[in-house]
C-alpha cells in the first residue's frame, strides 16, 4: 500500500467500551509512510478498534508502530494483537516487563475485577520482547513525516508517557477525565498513584502550551490552563476526602459508597443523565480511585 501525507490527520477511535460511547479512545495518526496508533483500548474492544481504523482508510496490518501511554488495560489491553501482526510497541521501561510477561498483572487484576475481568479486558497475552521499544524520557520517534516526543509523566502511574507530536499532546491519563460537558477529574486506581509526581507532570504539561490534548478518556481538548488548572485541584479534592474517611474508620464498603456520590456530585449539579454518568463511571470507577488513594495515603504514612 502507497501512503501520501495528509497533514498528519489524527482520527479519533470510539472504542465503544461496555457499550458507552466516548469513554475510551484509541488514536490513528497518518503520516507519509502509513499509520501510527496511540493507544490500542482492551482486547475486548479491538472489533471497534479495527472498524475504526478501517473507516480511516487503513488495515491493521498497515501498523507498524503503536505508541502506549501506560500498560493499563484501558490502554493497553490489545497491544499484544498489533505485536503479533509485527508492529513495535513503544513504552516505558518501567512498563515493558509487565507487556512482555503478563502473568503477574492480569493476576492481581482478576483479583480485583473477579469474573468481570475477561468482560472487561478480553485476552491478555505476552508481547515478544523483540517487539517492544523501552522508551526514555524526551526521546525522539520520527516516522515518515511525523516526530513523537516522548514525555515521561509519572503520578497516575509510574510508567506514564505523555506523547507529544508538534503543538498536540497525547495525555493518556495523567491530564484526568472528561467525557463530553463534563468537569474535568482524576482517575487514581492502584497501585502507585503519586500526588507529589502528578503535579509536577501536569507542570510539565503547562510548559508545553499544547493547542490540543487527546484524552484517551475522552477526545480532543482545547483548553488546557483551565483543564489543568481544574485537574489539580480535583485531584487534591479526591485525595482529601479519601484521607477524611480513612480518618474516620470506615468500612471500605460504605467508604467507595460515600466516595461514588461524592464523585457524582457535580455531574448531577450539571443534570447528567443516566447514560452521561455511566460514561464516567466506566472511564474512571470510583471504587479504583478509593483504593488507589487509601493506598497513597498509607505510603505516605509510612515514609513520614
Amino acid at each position: 500500500m502507497t501512503f501520501a501525507p495528509n497533514k498528519n490527520m489524527i482520527h479519533v477511535i470510539d472504542l465503544h467500551f461496555l457499550k458507552n460511547n466516548e469513554t475510551i479512545a484509541a488514536f490513528l495518526v497518518e503520516t507519509s509512510v502509513g499509520p501510527v496508533l496511540i493507544e490500542t483500548g482492551p482486547y475486548s474492544t479491538f472489533s471497534h478498534l479495527q472498524k475504526g481504523v478501517e473507516e480511516a482508510g487503513f488495515k491493521l496490518d498497515d501498523i507498524r508502530h503503536v505508541l502506549l501511554s501506560h500498560i493499563h488495560f484501558d490502554h493497553a489491553g490489545a497491544a499484544w494483537a498489533l505485536a503479533e501482526k509485527g508492529a513495535q510497541i513503544y513504552v516505558h521501561p518501567f512498563g515493558a516487563k509487565h507487556i512482555a510477561e503478563p502473568g503477574k498483572l492480569t493476576e492481581s487484576a482478576r483479583k480485583i475485577y473477579q469474573d468481570q475481568m475477561d468482560v472487561l479486558w478480553g485476552d491478555i497475552r505476552p508481547i515478544d520482547k523483540a517487539l517492544i521499544h523501552e522508551t526514555a524520557d524526551q526521546e525522539e520517534l520520527t516516522v515518515g513525516d511525523c516526530t513523537f516526543k516522548a514525555w515521561h509523566t509519572p503520578g497516575h502511574a509510574s510508567h506514564h508517557i505523555a506523547w507529544q507530536l508538534g503543538d498536540a499532546v497525547f495525555t493518556g491519563d495523567v491530564a484526568g477525565v472528561r467525557i463530553g460537558r463534563g468537569p474535568v477529574v482524576a482517575p487514581c486506581p492502584p497501585p502507585d498513584i503519586n500526588i507529589e509526581q502528578w503535579e509536577t507532570s501536569i507542570n510539565t504539561l503547562r510548559a508545553l502550551k499544547p493547542a490540543k490534548m487527546y484524552l484517551t478518556h475522552y477526545g480532543c481538548v482545547t483548553d488546557y490552563a483551565p483543564h489543568l488548572d481544574q485537574l489539580e485541584k480535583g485531584l487534591h479534592e479526591y485525595a482529601a476526602y479519601v484521607k477524611e474517611l480513612m480518618h474516620e474508620g470506615i468500612e471500605l464498603p460504605k467508604m467507595i459508597q460515600k466516595f461514588e456520590a461524592f464523585a457524582a456530585k457535580p455531574l448531577v449539579e450539571l443534570g447528567f443523565s443516566k447514560e452521561e454518568v455511566a460514561q464516567y463511571n466506566a472511564a474512571n470507577p470510583a471504587f479504583m480511585s478509593v483504593t488507589g488513594l487509601m493506598r497513597y495515603w498509607k505510603k505516605k504514612a509510612v515514609t513520614q
